[in-house]
């Protein structure tokens, strides 16, 4: 279970870092609403999941899902560039994302 809500936490933390670059620096009420609403789930979640994950491991794919989620957000939604670097990028995130599950108890 611990699992699944740290995805969760890490879905939220792909919202609150989206929100946020629609904010405008925070220049915009619902954007800005909607990041910090999003960031209070994502840590709640995340902390709830630290409670039978180690620490490392929990932030590390917190982050991680985050990471890769806004990179991906940013080339969908915002037109960012998907060249083969950051792709090859992204791709060892995930591989060390993987890693971290496989090697955690």
């Amino acid at each position: 279970m611990a699992w699944l809500i740290l995805v969760i936490a890490g879905l939220f933390e792909i919202v609150w870092a989206f929100a946020m670059k629609q904010s405008e620096g925070f220049t915009r009420l619902w954007p800005s609403v909607v990041t910090v609403a999003a960031m209070l789930v994502s840590f709640g979640l995340l902390s709830w999941s630290m409670r039978s994950l180690p620490l490392g491991t929990a932030y590390t794919v917190w982050t991680g899902i985050g990471a890769v989620g806004a990179f991906v957000a940013g080339i969908v939604f915002l037109g960012e560039a998907a060249d083969p670097l950051r792709l090859f990028a992204a791709f060892l995130i995930v591989t060390g994302l993987l890693l971290m599950k496989v090697s955690s108890p």
